[in-house]
């Protein structure tokens, strides 16, 4: 606001300024709001202490009112500091803030009126009772149920669409059911509520006549279609399954306004309700689990983005993508050095000795089935040696275990499982006599020790199907969590309330001592039986009461100053069709949207052509050839490895072709990281796309976090560019050596002539075999002239010494002359031979290092 604006440079502006952000700073900070959970579950917890027995318990009254005040103040406080440190635009603009906003004066006006004496007023008491929203406060603090509401607020206009939809085709049926049953669900009862036959009594009159006796008296149906909201709850109850054979029943019997009902005077009324269950139960019940599913699709395709602008070839390559990102490579357990650890490290690490466990499991869930009730002495003992050789076998089991994989053993969880439940086995036979009188049965132990049967499902690939089952019912379970978590919170809230109006109800029909809302555990109870809509109605109807036949508003209850036992019907009847909508017909169906989606998600993947197995197999074989988990391999073990893997993945021998054809990027040392082989297989298994380098770009972005390694190299070549750079070295060897070859003959022909030619010939001849020898000449310096040193020796020098003294005309020595041709040619023929033998006899591989070496030396 402008008028609020001031200058924070200086002065008091400056101290404002300080004032909001000391503010600011302490609701941001991590404590701060994890104080104010803490206080919002214990003033949530106090609520639940004022049940019918507060009266009689002063200290607990005293404390809970002294403490409602506490959290009153806190709330103030923190309303305010968030005032200060966000400011009233911001604070009144999020709904969140709106909702603790309204929470907080509830339970200011509520303390101002206990204070100032008018706690007694019906418009408090009303007021109070909102003080059960509190919880509400708890939603905007836990992400989990935070998720949940948002999710529930995004499918409000579907869920209202639906409830319209309900409503209007319901009407047509409240206002068929007013026109054929209005007015006629009355009847002429005793004080027992028997129905006497209309041959005695056949009208509301004489009903009455009879009522001076105090024996008879005219009621009516409680749920009935006198008017249309009534038909509504009628309907209700119908649709819902619960309660509607009485109002059939009714509707069977009944004749005519005030008149006594006859048994099935009426069977055409028969129609009425099957066709209402057909339409109005079947069909538009269940478009709430439609609408739900369908906007919680919608919802996460926004979210995500993928299913709107990816195509299926996409989602397929994203789907496996995502599998195998989430994996890494893991160190295997190193083997023993001990031998007798080490039999049992590989005894362990037999598929067989898991299968035989698995067998010895179910052996054990037949002996289980077989105990009875009444059964013979001989039996019981029996079965308790064969319980006692179990319990033997799978001690045994885990000694193996824990002596082969020492500290490992403890890293798996199924592992841990199997040590509990051994534990648990073996103190359940010590201590079976103690633990049965004080705890639980020790059989108990027996029935968790079927759960390792689960572990049988990764063994057995024919349980796919079942596997599958388990895989979607994992995934939905944090899900299921956080939904569970806000039915609780709408429990909480409605037996609160459900407390604060209906303790004093008379007990009749479904509520008794055990089913009623006197206290919290009992208000509990009694809401988890709504929430399956098992037998609401028998709950409602004592609420309904409210004529002298039915309860006495003036009887005293023991320890209080509340009188009377009837019930309130507008409240009971709105608190009851909320709470249905609510938790039945939106937060149940829920539960079943998610399992639904889950479910088909897992199917989907089960059917596509790599699934979790496959990469699991993937790097259980990695394992074995990265023994220290570094997720990098050498090119020269990468075809055992791809020849090593299981279907589909595996890549059979020979592979050298289609490995280097994959162009995987290598990193220093010849290795190959094991995301790009992993990458490639995947993409061999699922063919090529035009998207899939774009893809794999952003995923590998998603699986930076999970793979650190894969941040800290870079390629330095490929397979391909490895192959192309062999074999371009090959034909610059092969074309050098024959270059080389050249240049030896050359030469080699060279030294021939210079021996043969005689240099004291006349000035012409002289001439012209200088112009033949200076065109046909050798090299003097660089890598030819170091090799003809090399091979020729002294020839070459006396050779050059020679063409030095006849440079300066000075005169040919002797021997130049006179030696035979045959001694200076041969040998040195003999050995130009024998260099060209050789260098052709060679592999590019061997030469390859020597003449890396040769070209460093020349100039």
């Amino acid at each position: 606001f402008r008028c609020c604006d001031v200058d924070t440079s200086g002065g008091s502006g400056q101290n404002w300024w300080r004032l909001r952000k000391t503010c600011f700073q302490i609701v941001e900070h991590s404590w701060f709001e994890s104080f104010i959970i803490f206080m919002i579950l214990l003033s949530s917890g106090a609520l639940a202490f004022e049940d019918i027995y507060i009266e009689q318990r002063k200290v607990v009254k005293v404390v809970l009112e002294y403490s409602d005040k506490i959290f009153t103040y806190i709330f103030i406080l923190e309303m305010l500091l968030k005032w200060l440190a966000y400011g009233f635009k911001k604070y009144f603009t999020n709904y969140w803030c709106w909702l603790d906003f309204l929470i907080v004066d509830v339970s200011l006006v509520s303390m101002v009126a206990n204070t100032l004496g008018y706690s007694d007023f019906a418009a408090i008491k009303s007021l109070r009772t909102l003080r059960a929203l509190r919880p509400l406060r708890a939603l905007s603090r836990f992400e989990g149920m935070r998720v949940v509401v948002n999710a529930l607020i995004g499918a409000i206009p579907s869920i209202m669409n639906v409830l319209l939809v309900c409503l209007i085709f319901w009407l047509i049926f409240s206002i068929m059911g007013v026109n054929l049953f209005a007015g006629k669900f009355g009847r002429c009862v005793n004080r027992t509520g028997h129905i006497y036959e209309s041959a005695f009594i056949n009208n509301k009159s004489e009903c009455e006549a009879l009522n001076d006796t105090s024996l008879y008296y005219w009621t009516k149906v409680k749920v009935n279609f006198d008017n249309v909201g009534a038909g509504y709850l009628a309907l209700l109850q119908v649709a819902t399954f619960k309660g509607w054979m009485d109002i059939m029943y009714a509707a069977v019997d009944s004749r005519a306004v005030e008149e006594q009902p006859i048994k099935e005077i009426n069977l055409y009324m028969y129609l009425y309700f099957v066709i209402f269950i057909i339409f109005g139960s079947f069909f538009t019940l269940n478009l709430f689990i439609g609408v739900i599913i369908d906007n919680f699709n919608q919802q996460k395709r926004k979210m995500r983005g993928q299913d709107i602008f990816m195509t299926e070839e996409q989602k397929k390559y994203y789907n496996a993508m995502k599998k195998l990102g989430s994996k890494k490579p893991q160190k295997p357990i190193p083997r023993p050095t001990n031998s007798v650890q080490g039999f049992f490290f590989d005894l362990a690490g037999k598929q067989a000795f898991d299968i035989i466990i698995m067998v010895l499991i179910l052996f054990n869930m037949i002996t289980m089935m077989v105990e009875t009730d009444e059964q013979s002495p001989q039996m019981e003992y029996i079965l308790n040696k064969i319980n006692l050789a179990f319990i033997i076998v799978f001690t045994f089991e885990c000694f193996v275990k824990i002596v082969a994989l020492r500290c490992y053993f403890f890293t798996v969880g199924w592992n841990i499982f199997d040590f509990v439940v051994v534990i648990l086995s073996i103190v359940g036979i010590v201590l079976a006599d103690i633990i049965e009188k004080y705890f639980v049965s020790p059989t108990l132990f027996r029935v968790i020790r079927l759960a390792r049967i689960g572990r049988v499902l990764r063994l057995i690939r024919g349980a796919k199907g079942i596997r599958t089952l388990l895989f979607a019912l994992m995934m939905s379970l944090p899900a299921l969590f956080n939904i569970g978590l806000l039915l609780f919170l709408v429990m909480f809230i409605y037996a609160i309330f459900g407390m604060a109006n209906f303790a004093y109800v008379k007990r009749q029909s479904g509520i008794d001592d055990m089913f009623n809302f006197e206290t919290f555990g009992n208000s509990m109870i009694c809401l988890f039986q709504i929430t399956t809509s098992a037998g609401w109605d028998s709950l409602l109807s004592p609420i309904l009461n409210n004529s002298p036949e039915e309860c006495n508003a003036s009887i005293p209850h023991t320890g209080t100053t509340v009188k009377g036992n009837c019930g309130n019907p507008s409240v009971g009847i709105t608190f009851f069709v909320t709470y249905i909508i609510i938790s039945f017909l939106i937060v149940v169906n829920m539960y079943i949207a998610i399992i639904l989606e889950n479910f088909s998600v897992a199917t989907e993947e089960s059917t596509e052509p790599l699934s979790e197995d496959d990469f699991e197999m993937f790097y259980e074989v990695w394992e074995k050839f990265d023994t220290e988990a570094t997720q990098f391999i050498e090119y020269a073990k990468l075809s055992d490895f791809a020849d090593t893997l299981s279907e589909p993945l595996r890549i059979s021998k020979p592979n050298k072709i289609k490995l280097i054809s994959m162009d995987l990027p290598m990193v220093s040392g010849d290795k190959i990281h094991c995301l790009d082989i992993l990458f490639a297989f995947t993409k061999r298994v699922l063919g090529e796309s035009g998207e899939m380098d774009a893809l794999k770009q952003q995923m590998e972005e998603k699986f930076m976090m999970a793979n650190p390694s894969k941040i800290s190299y870079e390629p330095i070549t490929t397979t391909l560019r490895r192959k192309q750079e062999d074999v371009s070295a090959a034909v610059i060897q092969r074309c050098y050596r024959r270059h080389l070859i050249r240049r030896q003959l050359k030469a080699a022909s060279y030294l021939y002539r210079q021996i043969t030619t005689p240099r004291h010939a006349g000035g012409e001849a002289e001439e012209g075999s200088e112009g033949v020898l200076v065109d046909d000449a050798p090299e003097k310096e660089g890598l030819i002239a170091a090799m003809m040193r090399e091979n020729y020796g002294s020839s070459l020098l006396a050779m050059e010494c020679s063409e030095t003294i006849s440079a300066t005309s000075s005169p040919p020595s002797y021997d130049s002359v006179t030696r035979a041709t045959s001694e200076i040619f041969h040998p040195l023929a003999a050995k130009t031979e024998t260099i060209a033998i050789d260098t052709l006899d060679s592999e590019p591989s061997e030469q390859l290092p020597s003449l890396d070496r040769q070209q460093d030396t020349v100039p």
